[in-house]
């Protein structure tokens, strides 16, 4: 079984693990022909042509410790403030309904929201009106403090995924 366009977005957020390069590249492989699979390509050659090493410090630099962006979703749209707490364990619930593993991630990171996405039948609220802002708000703030960072073309392929995913009416997910 083939991976979705979200779950593969997905896969390029993980930390950099064995089999991340070949996984990644086969997933893309995969994909349908559009701008996900267009950005997706682009940040795989990027990353996958770089040491191990480099690739792991590339992704703690990027999205770790003092990260270039923040991935987290509930905290772009109301930082640390008692609605992020409450989005995060509606997250966490509907994640925990619908089978998504989070990886160890918290529910409102950007990864096991693009593998909510693949699985979801009836999207939060919440979730649909904070997500187009926040994954436009990653994206520019990558692209003020390291406009050349591979992360940018997985961005672009997360901002494609949720274009897709909001454009499908509630109800007609599978």
């Amino acid at each position: 079984m083939t991976a979705s366009v979200a779950s593969t977005v997905a896969l390029g957020f993980r930390y950099p693990f064995p089999g991340h390069a070949d996984a990644l590249r086969d997933a893309v492989d995969a994909m349908p022909a559009g701008a996900a699979r267009t950005a997706m390509g682009r940040f795989a050659a990027e990353v996958v042509s770089l040491p191990s090493s480099e690739w792991e410090e590339l992704h703690t630099r990027t999205l770790d410790l003092s990260p270039l962006f923040v991935p987290y979703v509930g905290h772009v749209a109301w930082g640390e403030s008692y609605r992020r707490g409450a989005f995060m364990a509606e997250m966490k619930a509907a994640q925990t309904a619908a089978g998504v593993d989070q990886h160890g991630e918290l529910p409102d990171h950007i990864e096991p929201i693009l593998r909510y996405l693949d699985v979801a039948t009836d999207l939060l609220p919440d979730l649909v009106d904070a997500l187009p802002g926040a994954v436009a708000e990653m994206r520019k703030d990558l692209k003020k403090r390291e406009p050349a960072n591979p992360y940018r073309h997985l961005l672009a392929a997360a901002a494609a995924v949720v274009d897709a995913a909001l454009a499908t009416p509630t109800g007609a997910r599978s």
